[in-house]
């Protein structure tokens, strides 16, 4: 497979030119790889006008996931927005109000889109005691169609989750398709599902669209990312993906970031359905070493270690504490897991490395220590005004009756225990102390001479 954008810059960086353009330090620096650094030059393309190379990469990397695929510099996070972007204006444009029935588990960057297109929400919340892993179960999303006045215009799903939990896409875009609803997915965490020896991918179960951050289970640099759009949906998507994109993204998008997302296409087209083929069978005859030693997993993503380190007795971010001095770094950690990210990368050796520092762990009583419930707080405003309005910041015991203002968690995990434009709960406080949150952001209760 040819590699364009790889060729064309690498060729550029070759000829040593003088650079009188973009960026600054004209191709030399401390780094090592500004050579490597171009801006849209002539020959280069642009990548929400792309005809040229970036066009021609972006077709062999569609070819690779069988859909309409466009690039992304800015991480999964572009793609969700340019997304729900697609899915509101194609609403609109049925004569439909947009609602989204989403998940509750939804990544931040799900609410900073709908502060920026003020959608309905619905969510989905989760069966189980954990708010980062809400697998939406069908009775869920049919009683919520059911129930509700209008129908979603679309269902969002985040899939896999960050702790590995896989949802049942294929029958949920059956649903959709019954009901003529959309199905977007968030696949930020799942790229490499295209490439087992049978496909998980979104796509290929029925997704509208999806996006991948190719980051995260490929070998690309942060922030390459994937927008896929099934050949069985509207050519409105498709035909709308690039300005879509290029509404929300930076108009200078990082070419290292596409040298790698292109040199990528060859890589999985050459050898990764056989070394990722070669590396489950390895991982999962780990886990199943693993469990004889005690050790407890949640999730069903084959190559993402999630260990429940209670029952081991372990607080999570103790036992990646531990694994640390080892010199082993877990990807997160909270009071209930450790999660451990792996691709066929670490190689054989490092695979047995991580067992061996798991097994000299010793077990210890489990811990009888169970999260507090999820919470379901009142909707008192819309994300948009929660987001847009005047805020402050209080401490987390003090927030109950106020109501939340913009979503300050990190990342990892992104993941909000409430949402924008919610009356903070006594239930929710327990949960922002559960988690160590120790402040947030609420409206700002203005007085008269405020307003005044």
């Amino acid at each position: 497979m040819k590699t364009p954008i790889y060729d064309f810059v690498h060729d550029y960086s070759e000829k040593h030119p003088l650079r009188m353009h973009m960026p600054g330090h004209k191709g030399g620096g401390p780094l090592g790889v500004e050579s490597l650094d171009i801006t849209e030059i002539a020959g280069a393309d642009s990548l929400y006008e792309a005809s040229g190379i970036i066009c021609e990469s972006e077709k062999n990397a569609g070819s690779l996931f069988g859909c309409e695929t466009f690039y992304s510099a800015e991480g999964s996070s572009l793609c969700i927005r340019a997304m729900l972007y697609l899915a509101v204006v194609f609403a609109k444009s049925q004569g439909r109000k947009p609602h989204i029935a989403a998940g509750r588990n939804a990544h931040k960057t799900f609410l900073s889109a709908a502060a920026l297109l003020d959608f309905e929400i619905s969510w989905i919340y989760p069966v189980n005691n954990c708010y980062l892993s809400c697998k939406a179960t069908l009775e869920a999303i049919e009683e919520l169609i059911e129930s509700s006045d209008e129908k979603p215009t679309a269902i969002y799903i985040t899939s896999p989750d960050y702790l590995g939990g896989m949802t049942d896409i294929a029958a949920i875009s059956e649903i959709c398709r019954k009901n003529n609803m959309l199905l977007l997915v968030d696949n930020a965490h799942g790229a490499y599902l295209k490439f087992l020896p049978e496909s998980k991918h979104p796509i290929d179960l029925g997704a509208d669209m999806c996006c991948d951050s190719a980051h995260k289970t490929l070998p690309v640099l942060t922030g390459g990312a994937y927008l896929h759009i099934s050949d069985k949906a509207d050519s409105f998507f498709k035909d709308h993906a690039k300005s879509a994109l290029s509404l929300f993204g930076s108009t200078s998008p990082s070419y290292l970031i596409l040298q790698s997302l292109d040199a990528a296409n060859r890589y999985i087209s050459e050898n990764l359905s056989q070394r990722l083929y070669d590396f489950c069978e390895k991982a999962y005859t780990c886990k199943k070493t693993l469990r004889s030693r005690g050790f407890e997993f949640y999730g069903d993503e084959p190559i993402k270690f999630t260990i429940r380190t209670k029952s081991y007795g372990y607080y999570g971010y103790d036992f990646a504490n531990i694994l640390f001095n080892k010199n082993i770094v877990c990807e997160f950690s909270d009071p209930d897991f450790t999660v451990m990210m792996l691709t066929p990368e670490i190689g054989e050796d490092g695979l047995l490395k991580l067992e061996q520092a798991l097994c000299s762990i010793p077990q210890k009583p489990p811990i009888i220590d169970i999260p507090p419930a999820v919470c379901r707080n009142e909707r008192a405003i819309s994300v948009r005004n929660a987001v847009l309005s005047p805020s402050e910041t209080v401490p987390s015991d003090s927030c109950c009756g106020r109501v939340l203002s913009s979503v300050s968690v990190g990342c990892p995990p992104a993941v909000p225990i409430a949402v924008s434009g919610e009356r903070l709960s006594e239930q929710a406080v327990k949960c922002f102390k559960y988690y160590g949150i120790k402040s947030c952001e609420v409206v700002k209760e203005i007085s008269f001479s405020e307003k005044s």
